[in-house]
């Protein structure tokens, strides 16, 4: 288990720069299922996750190489389907919360598709139903094995239908997307995510030769063809990582510019954070974070009311940046009600900032109640374990404010979301080691 040393209470200064959007990586790496032509990726973050499935796609038999920085081919003009029912499967899918999304490519272009129950971030329930819905809607049988876990779809040809999503599932209508690009007649998918990544992954797709009206809305109309060819694709930035650094920015009192941050893509992000006081200034595409010398404060509603920050599908605000709102709000000025909808075990990292010092009253599973010390009380250092991504980059950026020197356990947990984070953090002054 890896361990982070880190040195607190140091002002940072300089620039950095997002990785490619991990939860679009996951999306996207999936669709080169989907043809037998050669499609080319650019900006992949070298992280953990992203790593481990295109290592499942080179054991299913796709052809992989690498042309450039953080660039690869793919070409899945070889696809060994008998690894789907292997044993060696069941133990890589079930690593790798991203491996669902191979299903609708491989029931779409294949007749079959199967999976393990996917890892991933123990965070609370995340069910699978929107996905496997979707495929039965679309003509597929449907097949569960309780005892190993184990999920299969299958079809000898999937047909287009009108379907109802029971959630704005962005994985869920990933990978339905995927299915019915390849279904034969017309597929409309109301009640759909909307999230730029998903609108990534349709517009790569309609490169590809896929027909999808309604992009960037949440009514897809999906008219199937016959066959996909290759592409080339780019990848946007890390919106969450964005997020992670403008508050480093803030909770460490330093000026850092995020370079290349694709702002249109952003959504609520700086507004949310400038409900938090915190100033967040547009520059070209960079966003920069002016040094907060004298703190920052929370705004209230306009009846005087507690600011509440809750999470919501897109265009609302991602629950992945919620543990980092909590965490800025220990030192702003003023209170703020942290709400985690999707979520009921997100918000359990917070005995660990009470630990440093932090005020916070944990209301229940999905509510956090902050009030910010003003910096006139800094987070103390201690040691930690990072339960899971999200968590694990807030107690990284408490414990680069805190004073005194802290350990944080289980950073394999920060490593499958953020690409060489330490090295990173050390080009903007941080002190901070692997151990």
């Amino acid at each position: 288990m890896g361990t982070f040393k880190i040195e607190g209470g140091h002002q940072l200064k300089g620039s950095i720069k997002p990785q490619g959007a991990k939860n679009e990586a996951l999306q996207i790496l999936c669709a080169v299922l989907l043809t037998d032509q050669k499609v080319t990726i650019h900006n992949i973050p070298d992280i953990v996750d992203v790593n481990k499935l295109i290592a499942l796609l080179q054991k299913l038999g796709v052809k992989v190489a690498s042309v450039g920085a953080n660039a690869y081919s793919f070409q899945a003009d070889d696809i060994n389907l008998e690894y789907l029912e292997s044993e060696q499967f069941k133990i890589d899918g079930g690593s790798l919360r991203g491996s669902i999304m191979i299903v609708g490519p491989l029931l779409a272009r294949f007749g079959k598709g199967y999976i393990p129950k996917p890892g991933g971030d123990k965070i609370g329930r995340r069910r699978l139903d929107t996905h496997f819905e979707g495929f039965i809607r679309l003509g597929a049988s449907f097949r569960y094995n309780r005892e190993e876990h184990f999920y299969g779809v299958e079809a000898k040809q999937l047909t287009g239908t009108y379907m109802l999503l029971d959630e704005a599932s962005v994985t869920g209508t990933a990978n339905i997307v995927m299915a019915a690009v390849l279904a034969k007649g017309t597929t409309t998918i109301y009640n759909a995510a909307c999230e730029p990544y998903l609108q990534q992954l349709c517009n790569m797709l309609i490169r590809m030769g896929a027909e999808i009206k309604g992009v960037g809305s949440n009514l897809l109309i999906i008219e199937g063809v016959e066959k996909l060819g290759g592409t080339t694709h780019t990848m946007l930035p890390d919106m969450i990582e964005i997020g992670s650094w403008i508050g480093l920015a803030a909770m460490t009192k330093s000026e850092l510019t995020i370079k290349d941050v694709s702002w249109k893509d952003l959504g609520q992000i700086p507004n949310v954070f400038r409900k938090l006081g915190i100033t967040v200034e547009q520059k070209g595409d960079d966003i920069h974070v002016p040094a907060h010398a004298n703190g920052y404060k929370i705004q209230k509603f306009i009846d005087g009311s507690i600011l509440t920050v809750a999470d919501a599908p897109w265009p609302g605000f991602t629950p992945d940046l919620l543990s980092i709102v909590l965490v800025i709000a220990t030192q702003a000025e003023g209170e703020v009600l942290v709400h985690q909808k999707m979520f009921e075990s997100r918000l359990f990292f917070v005995d660990k900032l009470i630990d440093m010092g932090a005020k916070i009253i944990l209301c229940d599973p999905h509510r956090a109640t902050v009030i910010g010390h003003n910096f006139k009380s800094q987070l103390k250092a201690t040691t930690m374990t990072s339960p899971d991504i999200r968590a694990g980059i807030s107690l990284l950026i408490a414990a680069l404010s805190a004073k005194g020197t802290s350990i944080i356990h289980n950073i394999e947990q920060i490593d499958r979301g953020y690409e060489r984070i330490d090295e990173r953090l050390r080009a903007i002054g941080a002190k901070i080691e692997r151990i």
